[in-house]
């Protein structure tokens, strides 16, 4: 990388931390029950010494379709993780994987081939398990709302859990929307089996896939591709065990494709969201895009108040490219600005 762009990626981080220094945090693991056999992995990062948190300073995030949340939330790309650069601001961070994922009660079926069982991790499961792990949070902070983040098929389980526990969530931060697609589904395609497995040439031609070939040499900076992907793989050993590598994702998400958003059938209403919204979408997100973010806005009828923002030069996950810290600015604006609504 540039000295320049190592220059100013301190300098945000600096910035969003209020300090001079990355400030340290303490970090916890916790594994949440949750349905019967089932046990979620939860992370949590916070100001090193810090034991008491408002309510409107705690934030979970859950992660996408495919990908745990701790190699996408978590991973210190160019010095600090997102989770970092919001501990260092005085939140009190988590992060949760649903079943199937990383530390995370995988199904037994996962263990075999591909093509048998049943999808697992619907989102309605998912759900369950971010129930799970807000209520652990609520208990353990002595608080009635928590902030929840969720990014790609996250959205989803995000936001299906807001519409029925409205009131335990503070503010909502919805990163790349899922919503009712243009695909449909294959006539005569085969049942899905338990799960599916990515390969890591696969995983990185589909996040350039929208990119311009101008642009696709400098989007990732150097060695963060490499860096996301050796601890994202690592997450599954029995996926890493074989030739070539693979990662292993459920596919409950798969199968709510195919029973709702490919054939124009909602899996829950936003407009049952009553909490501040906000939606974040990259421009060349290939996997989410953006004609279904700009129609998830829209059908949000019911919060106090939305917002949407849109950057640019980036893809579904812009998260871990060279524009982050746009990203994270804006996640921290929302949730810690003060009510912007006119006083009568």
């Amino acid at each position: 990388m540039e000295c320049w762009v190592r220059l100013a990626i301190a300098a945000m981080i600096m910035t969003l931390s209020g300090a001079g220094a990355m400030a340290a945090t303490d970090m916890a693991e916790f594994m949440i029950p949750s349905d019967p056999g089932v046990q979620v992995y939860a992370r949590e990062k916070h100001l090193a010494g810090a034991e008491t948190f408002a309510s409107d300073r705690i934030l979970l995030f859950v992660h996408g379709a495919t990908y745990p949340a701790e190699t996408s939330f978590d991973l210190p790309v160019g010095g600090a993780s997102a989770m970092d650069m919001l501990a260092a601001r005085g939140w009190d961070v988590w992060l949760v994987d649903v079943r199937g994922y990383s530390k995370s009660t995988r199904p037994a079926s996962m263990d075999g081939p591909s093509t048998e069982g049943t999808p697992v991790a619907s989102t309605a499961e998912a759900a369950r398990d971010v129930g799970a792990a807000v209520d652990f949070i609520l208990k353990r902070r002595g608080v009635r709302q928590i902030n929840l983040m969720g990014w790609s098929w996250g959205t989803s389980i995000m936001g299906l859990y807001t519409t029925t526990h409205n009131d335990k969530v503070a503010r909502l931060v919805l990163y790349a929307p899922q919503w009712l697609s243009t695909i449909r589904t294959p006539a005569g395609a085969p049942p899905l089996g338990a799960y599916r497995t990515v390969t890591r040439g696969a995983t990185l031609e589909r996040w350039m896939k929208d990119v311009p070939e101008d642009k696709k040499a400098t989007l990732i900076p150097p060695g963060w591709f490499d860096m996301w992907a050796d601890a994202t793989f690592a997450t599954d050993p029995h996926g890493a065990a074989q030739t070539p590598a693979v990662l292993r994702a459920p596919n409950g998400t798969a199968q709510d494709n195919r029973d709702y958003w490919w054939v124009n059938k909602p899996l829950y209403q936003p407009s049952d969201i009553r909490v501040p919204t906000l939606i974040i979408h990259a421009e060349w997100d290939a996997d989410l895009p953006t004609y279904q973010a700009s129609a998830y806005f829209e059908q949000l009828t019911r919060t106090p108040y939305k917002r949407f923002v849109q950057l640019g030069e980036g893809t579904h996950t812009v998260m871990l490219e060279k524009n982050r810290m746009q990203f994270i600015h804006e996640v921290a604006a929302f949730l810690e600005e003060p009510t912007p609504q006119a006083l009568n």
